[in-house]
């Protein structure tokens, strides 16, 4: 059995699995490793600082020539330098959340890149679709990072149902059985961020990966609006505890204080601070509070997954992770789970040949 599907010929990739861009956490290697295992890489380009973006993208290239991807959102400082490198090193596909607008949008389908948004409702797949989106990923609420409420099982279909694009399943899954039912559901593939984390090639210090490996019950991985206002999925600690505990002005607070840490380290001043505050207020899609309470997180999530404080700092992760009790190298990662999905959908088809 061959499990070659749209989003392989898309991609470019042997298997229809997709590695995240986790932010700090989809580095160059892991990219590569994933790609080189047969699987497609997203790099983490939203999280790479000013001036840096190139340089990575070559050390990517430098490890593997196959096809990868590069993920970005318009609210970064540095869009423009991901959009123009991403153009001039014929990067096969770039992801995104918030933005980009359908001429920015045009402009990178224009140069031949795969436009592969991830999405949270039937709504946003449709808008994606609009503006021009060639794949869709839809990512349900047993996800990792900024997250929804509805579960993979029923959001899948819906948006299978709304678009005619090929639809990429992501939230929940880990291992073949979940691809062979992504198939049978209709999607093209499975993208997985928690099951990459949870590798040899991951970055993440073992420390913080030793947590994830520890976290048996799926209830202590589990949504909060604390750290900026939005539903985010976490491995609950202490630090989620403290914010859930404090008020919203102690929150703005520390908020600020994030802000103007990460604004020195990015090389932002106070009015091209305030600049970026106006253009995400003014997108509509966060709130005040929302907007202001958004350096919380990559200074949290950063004293997680890369610094291994687990009691301080953030883990990001899908409920995925109480179902993985080993970490795996890439290779032997997606090679496991071709095998099961292989397994799987022969079993089904035995099933109909034998009625």
């Amino acid at each position: 059995m061959n499990l070659h599907t749209v989003l392989c010929e898309r991609l470019g990739s042997r298997y229809p699995v997709v590695q995240t861009a986790m932010g700090w956490v989809a580095d160059a290697n892991l990219t590569a490793a994933t790609c080189n295992a047969g699987g497609f890489g997203f790099f983490a380009g939203a999280t790479t600082e000013p001036g840096d973006v190139e340089n990575q993208i070559l050390a990517i290239k430098s490890k593997t020539d196959r096809p990868f991807g590069v993920n970005f959102h318009m609210f970064q400082p540095n869009a423009e330098e991901v959009i123009s490198v991403v153009i001039k090193h014929k990067v096969r596909a770039v992801s995104y959340g918030r933005g980009p607008d359908a001429k920015t949008i045009k402009r990178l389908k224009d140069a031949g890149v795969v436009c592969m948004p991830t999405v949270g409702a039937v709504k946003h797949a449709i808008k994606a679709v609009e503006l021009g989106a060639d794949i869709i990923t839809v990512q349900g609420g047993e996800g990792g990072g900024h997250t929804g409420a509805v579960p993979t099982t029923i959001l899948l279909p819906q948006v299978l149902d709304a678009v005619k694009v090929p639809v990429v399943a992501a939230g929940g899954f880990f291992d073949g059985r979940g691809l062979a039912a992504a198939l049978g559901y209709g999607a093209a593939g499975i993208a997985m961020g928690t099951r990459f984390l949870m590798t040899n090639e991951s970055p993440v210090p073992r420390s913080a990966l030793d947590r994830y490996l520890a976290t048996k019950d799926p209830t202590l991985i589990r949504t909060t609006t604390a750290v900026d206002g939005l539903p985010q999925r976490f491995i609950e600690n202490a630090e989620i505890r403290r914010l859930e505990n404090m008020s919203l002005p102690a929150r703005l607070a520390m908020s600020m204080k994030y802000a103007r840490q990460w604004g020195k380290e990015s090389g932002l001043g106070p009015i091209a601070m305030a600049k970026l505050g106006l253009k995400v207020l003014s997108s509509g899609e966060n709130s005040f509070a929302q907007t202001v309470m958004a350096p919380n997180l990559p200074t949290l999530v950063q004293r997680g997954v890369v610094e291994g404080n687990t009691e301080t700092g953030l883990l990001p992760s899908g409920q995925a992770a109480a179902m993985i009790d080993r970490l795996e190298s890439c290779e032997e990662l997606i090679a496991r789970i071709v095998s099961e999905a292989e397994a799987r959908l022969k079993a089904i088809s035995a099933l109909v040949a034998a009625n």
